[in-house]
């Protein structure tokens, strides 16, 4: 069927700010969705409040309406623009809620807009708890012995007749809000009233548990002719119990039997079919009883779910892409393989290597919770790793997470002791699979092991081969007695220099010097979709032990833009953003750009943004053999946050060119002795500070300086292990567990500026002149972080001479430290007096949020003088804002309930929304201010 030509324009529903459980994936798909209806020549709106993403940039849509996701926005939506359909299924469950409201109302009806690519009764059934289980018993499936509970007595009811172990799932929420399990009878009350507290419709569904069955997703697509085609099969190295949001994934599946996989792929598709008339993509989820391969539907998702932008990235086939062409009447096979661009998008892709995902936790963000994994999400974001075997993936997910591994053990973070590490295993807990590794290390039996963890013997024996691999290592005293061919081995399985190395307790250059004298060197494989039984058009790989190199190097100019790895709190989707337009303006400056990165939810990832992607760690020993394979005219490390930013100084030893500020300017930033005597030097006030490299040098410094003090690491961000004492005892506390978390790190302190409003600066320096991008005055006072505080641009109580001096200061700043990019200068005023508190020569959490509010290509800009052909003074700067714009920081306490919610100089949100303000009079503000008094009063 071709296309519906009777729809000239849609609406695209967004997810609102990145909270556990819907975070940048979903930008990652309307991102996606968006460009695939516009290829179509179809107008596209798209409205959402987060200002870090790409989706909401006019790149990417026809009108952006960065607004609250309420059905009044929709109707102004309506009211000025002729829109003939919505596309609510690339929003995740908050664009699903949302279209099902404003349908509720009849607001569709009123503007004759069709939904397309959802069917809202498939949605209903699917989230129904209790029709959902009669449905897929009545189509034939199999379903675990549950019971709806809509008031605590049927709660108490179904736990009878059910009896324990069992699980309690609310309706209607995401992420696993309010799930979890009950093992005995006393657990049982608190456990039953939360769960109905976290549904809006309080209703739970009280399912008998399955402990150590195995957990399987399915990605499908379905065209209007009911054609069904399965992505991508992913199996959960966690079994039942974990969410699949932490849980380690692996595609594709290794431990499925090929009978199970048929019946799983009939169900899947028998499941799909019977769940109304949509076209899209659809996400199944299944349990398997490992002894008898008995299968049970857990659910189903009847859109582009969390896991689909995962299984785009290990397939290579671009579901949103896809899905938004089928929603449109598009069927499978009138459209072409993206990848190939020769066959057609009906097939089953095939994959001749392994991915391997790892979620990435906060949970030291979290003071009292316990880092345990159950039934409800609690990481915030997730690498993929792509090798050609599961042991190489694994390892490189490992190196991809940025917690200062260099792999599956091997490095200083082993742990020793037995007893401690059967207690942990016992337990769920987000460092699991090294404690694993840790006891089959120490000699743990692996049948001891897979009853405490239920994780199927498979993967433990693989494991157990790496734990061979370093018996055998330690036989070498140095890099020059490992034979090659053992050398090679010890690469394939993802070994990297620096694990070789701590073994033979070695210099790591020491490894890569004989390893690369034994010509053992990384080769480049495409992701092709087919296996390579057709020749892909795209450029999208990830590195080997191979013989064979894929990755053809061009004859043009190139620049690598380093990605910022997985999402964490304090570094998000906006650099992702900032990325994605350091690319476009990089090919727009007529160079080759070059991405490399290692995060499955992000727009900078996706097969068609870069002229080539590395999907590869972040990690010294893969970026420098591209570097040496591609020869760059040099790397920006500006965009991609702190991740991206402690590499320059190994980029400048190496003599590799950092495009734009240099490694010195960076450092001079960071480095708070040379950082304060610059200040002293440009007569700019500043905190009194000391540093201190043990305890007793900080007690010193706080004498000196004066209580209350802050204290933090140098070389962080988002406030990590950021706090204000008042006292010795605190600051020696604090100090000491800096140091035991963060060896060899210094620690600053820095006068607490007390009662102090908090001000900051974004900017561009191109050396002759500085543009100032925007000034925002915090509503919170200093002593909040900067990413916690609700933020309105431009200024609103600051005095005219206050801002004046900002500027100033800013300048100055920007032509001492030599800048040629971006720099954010964070200020604390008190009594009209301002002092810099800190610069950070990158791109910040706020640059997206301006160049919203202003409706300016900043990052642009900024690329274009990096890259130094073009100066401030070539781009026409047109700053559009009537009245305020406010960037609201939003929080996910609600998957930590036993957690300290109090915020202060450490950051602790996971997102931030957008909203705009006529005037200071409006109640939304005034609510905002309120909390600048109610902080101060404390």
């Amino acid at each position: 069927m071709p296309k519906d030509t009777s729809i000239k324009s849609i609406l695209i529903i967004g997810s609102g700010p990145i909270i556990i459980g819907q975070a940048c994936e979903f930008d990652y798909s309307g991102s996606q969705a968006s460009r695939s209806l516009r290829e179509e020549g179809i107008e596209v709106s798209l409205i959402n409040s987060n200002p870090a993403t790409i989706m909401t940039d006019p790149v990417t849509a026809d009108h952006i309406y960065l607004k609250p996701l309420t059905p009044e926005s929709i109707e102004e939506i309506l009211q000025i623009r002729n829109i003939d359909a919505v596309l609510p299924t690339m929003g995740g469950q908050t664009a699903l809620n949302l279209a099902i409201e404003a349908g509720k109302m009849g607001i569709w009806e009123k503007y004759n807009v069709k939904l397309v690519g959802v069917d809202l009764e498939a949605i209903e059934l699917a989230e129904n708890r209790e029709r959902f289980k009669e449905h897929v018993i009545n189509i034939g499936l199999s379903h675990a012995p549950s019971k709806i509970a809509n008031s605590f007595l049927e709660g108490m009811e179904a736990a009878q007749e059910i009896g324990f172990p069992l699980v309690i799932r609310p309706s209607y929420t995401l992420g696993g809000s309010g799930a979890g399990f009950v093992m005995k009878a006393e657990d049982y009350d608190a456990a039953l009233r939360r769960g109905l507290n976290a549904s809006p419709t309080h209703e739970v569904m009280i399912d008998k548990a399955v402990f150590g069955w195995k957990e399987y997703e399915l990605e499908l697509l379905r065209d209007s002719n009911d054609n069904v085609t399965i992505i991508c099969t992913v199996e959960n190295l966690d079994p039942m119990g974990i969410h699949t949001g932490d849980s380690i994934t692996v595609a594709p599946a290794m431990t499925l039997s090929d009978t199970a996989f048929q019946q799983m792929r009939s169900e899947a598709i028998k499941l799909m079919r019977s769940m109304g008339n949509f076209a899209g993509g659809c996400n199944v989820q299944f349990a398997m009883n490992p002894e008898t391969e008995e299968l049970i539907c857990i659910e189903i998702n009847p859109r582009v779910s969390r896991s689909s932008a995962l299984a785009s990235k290990a397939t290579g086939y671009p579901i949103a892409k896809i899905a938004a062409k089928l929603a449109i009447g598009y069927t499978l096979d009138e459209l072409k393989n993206q990848i190939t661009k020769t066959t057609s998008a009906f097939f089953e892709p095939t994959l001749d290597y392994v991915i391997v995902k790892m979620p990435r936790w906060n949970f030291e963000k979290f003071y009292g919770s316990e880092p345990t994994l159950g039934l409800q999400m609690k990481s915030v974001g997730e690498v993929m790793a792509i090798g050609r075997t599961f042991l190489e993936a694994l390892q490189k997910a490992c190196q991809s997470q940025e917690n200062n591994r260099s792999g599956l053990g091997a490095d200083k973070k082993e742990w020793i002791r037995t007893e401690d590490i059967i207690k942990r295993l016992e337990v769920a807990s987000d460092d699991r699979i090294y404690r694993v590794k840790d006891a089959l290390r120490l000699g743990v039996p692996l049948k001891t092991i897979q009853r405490l963890t239920n994780i199927d013997p498979w993967y433990l024996h693989q494991i157990k081969r790496l734990v061979k691999y370093e018996d055998r290592l330690l036989k070498f005293n140095v890099a020059e007695d490992i034979p090659k061919e053992f050398f090679r081995e010890l690469k394939e399985v993802g070994y990297s220099d620096a694990q070789i190395a701590w073994v033979l307790r070695i210099d790591e250059d020491e490894v890569t010097k004989q390893r690369k004298k034994l010509g053992i060197r990384r080769t480049w494989k495409m992701v092709d979709t087919c296996a390579a039984e057709f020749e892909a058009q795209t450029p999208y790989f990830y590195s080997t032990f191979d013989q064979e190199n894929e990755s053809i190097v061009s004859d043009k100019k190139k620049i690598i833009v380093l990605g910022s790895g997985p999402n964490r709190i304090g570094q998000g989707i906006e650099f992702d953003y900032c990325c994605v337009h350091g690319l476009l303006a990089i090919k727009e400056a007529g160079y080759e750009a070059i991405m490399i990165n290692c995060n499955p939810e992000t727009v900078s990832t996706d097969f068609d943004v870069a002229d080539k992607l590395y999907f590869e760690p972040v990690f010294w020993e893969h970026i420098e053999e591209i570097i040496e394979h591609e020869k760059p005219e040099g790397v920006i490390v500006q965009l991609g946050g702190q991740t991206a930013l402690k590499l320059a100084e190994k980029f400048t030893e190496r003599g590799i060119k950092i495009i734009g500020s240099s490694f010195d300017a960076l450092d001079l930033a960071e480095d708070r002795g040379r950082f304060s005597n610059m200040l002293k030097e440009l007569d700019i006030p500043y905190p009194n500070f000391g540093t201190a490299a043990d305890a007793d040098e900080a007690l010193d410094v706080a004498k000196e300086v004066s209580y209350p003090v802050l204290v933090r690491p140098s070389y962080v961000l988002g406030g990590q292990r950021m706090r204000i004492v008042i006292n010795d005892s605190e600051l020696e506390r604090h100090v000491l567990s800096i140091f035991k978390h963060m060896p060899g790190n210094k620690v600053l302190i820095d006068q607490f500026l007390e009662r102090a409003k908090e001000a900051e600066v974004d900017a561009i320096c191109d050396g002759d002149e500085v543009l100032i991008m925007g000034i925002m005055e915090h509503i919170e006072p200093a002593g909040i972080h900067s990413g916690d505080s609700s933020a309105v641009l431009p200024t609103y109580s600051l005095s005219e001479k206050v801002v004046e001096k900002m500027k100033e200061y800013t300048k100055k700043l920007a032509f001492a430290l030599k800048i040629k990019g971006l720099i954010n200068i964070q200020f604390a005023i008190k009594n009209d007096e301002v002092y810099v508190i800190e610069a950070n020569p990158r791109a910040s959490r706020t640059t997206p949020f301006i160049a919203k509010a202003y409706q300016v290509p900043f990052l642009n800009i900024a690329t274009h003088v990096m890259m130094g052909n073009k100066k401030i003074k070539d781009f026409k700067v047109d700053k559009k804002l009537s009245g305020f714009a406010i960037k609201v920081p939003v929080f996910s306490f609600n998957k930590f309930p036993n957690v300290d919610k109090q915020l202060g100089p450490e950051m602790k949100s996971t997102g931030e929304a957008i909203r705009f303000i006529k005037d200071l009079n409006d109640p939304f503000f005034r609510e905002l201010d309120r909390n600048r008094s109610i902080y101060l009063s404390r």
